[in-house]
């Protein structure tokens, strides 16, 4: 593999502040506009998995002694994870508290020494860092293909900062434009029913809902015993925000995939570098 190059975060980007209210720092990444960074890797022959590792580290960076932070789950958050406890047993992190958001991401990072708590005892985290399965142009995300969608949303909306790690197989030009699934979880009461209704809210998008299955054909089920419900887009979500109400007014639906206004920097692995994405 060629040499990897990352510079240190543009000033206009990403900032490390320091609140006077708070005993550690965390990142100031919002503007008026969204601003990118580009730092070339020089690796045109990276794997995806050696993309999203690119990445993870690239977010790993603004990981600071002290933090609370949110682990988030799936293949990309399973780098940072790996790389947070890599810091903490070569003692360059010291004092981190992490609120896992899956029960897998909990069993690694407990095998990898990393203390952990819940959103119990600490309601406030300074910085999440987690993946995404799409990313469009304002920085808005489906997630939750890896079945944690809903304690992904509720430690992520519960951080100061969350930034979102990715390769750039995942960026697209509007939200369901990878024609791949967009997560609904439902109760499991009556689910044919809310996937009915599902489906009919999308009919101008083409949309098909299918109910998820394990390997061995049986209901995926949820870290919090639901289902999913998984929506295929013909074309692209037009609006988001009237999309998730729509979906979350359904009685049965507990939380859907959609990401609106959350994401206050993306890190974007390309085969030419890492580009990061900030509003």
């Amino acid at each position: 593999m060629a040499a990897m190059f990352l510079a240190p975060p543009s000033s206009t980007a990403l900032l490390l502040r320091r609140d006077p209210n708070r005993a550690v720092p965390s990142l100031n990444l919002r503007s008026n506009s969204h601003k990118t960074l580009s730092i070339k890797s020089y690796s045109a022959s990276l794997t995806q998995d050696q993309l999203k590792k690119l990445a993870a580290d690239k977010a790993v960076e603004y990981v600071k002694s002290g933090m609370v932070l949110g682990l988030g789950t799936g293949s990309t958050a399973a780098f940072v994870v790996s790389k947070i406890g890599e810091l903490l047993k070569s003692g360059e992190l010291t004092d981190i508290v992490g609120i896992p958001t899956s029960k897998r991401t909990e069993e690694q990072a407990l095998s990898l020494g990393i203390p952990l708590s819940i959103l119990d005892d600490h309601p406030e985290l300074d910085l999440a860092i987690d993946g995404a399965d799409e990313v469009d142009p304002n920085l808005d995300l489906v997630k939750g293909r890896g079945g944690a969608l809903l304690r992904e949303k509720m430690v992520e909306a519960a951080s100061d900062k969350f930034v979102v790690v990715v390769d750039d197989m995942k960026l697209v030009d509007g939200l369901g434009g990878s024609k791949l699934a967009m997560p609904v979880e439902v109760v499991q009461f009556c689910w044919k029913y809310n996937l009915v209704r599902l489906q009919g809210l999308f009919k101008e998008q083409g949309c098909e809902a299918k109910l998820r299955l394990n390997g061995d054909g049986k209901p995926y089920v949820t870290d919090n015993s639901n289902y999913i419900v998984d929506l295929y887009f013909e074309t692209p979500i037009k609006d988001g925000p009237g999309a998730g109400k729509a979906i979350s007014d359904l009685e049965g639906v507990v939380e859907h995939g959609l990401f609106l206004n959350m994401a206050t920097a993306v890190i974007v692995a390309g085969k030419e570098g890492v580009t990061v994405k900030a509003k």
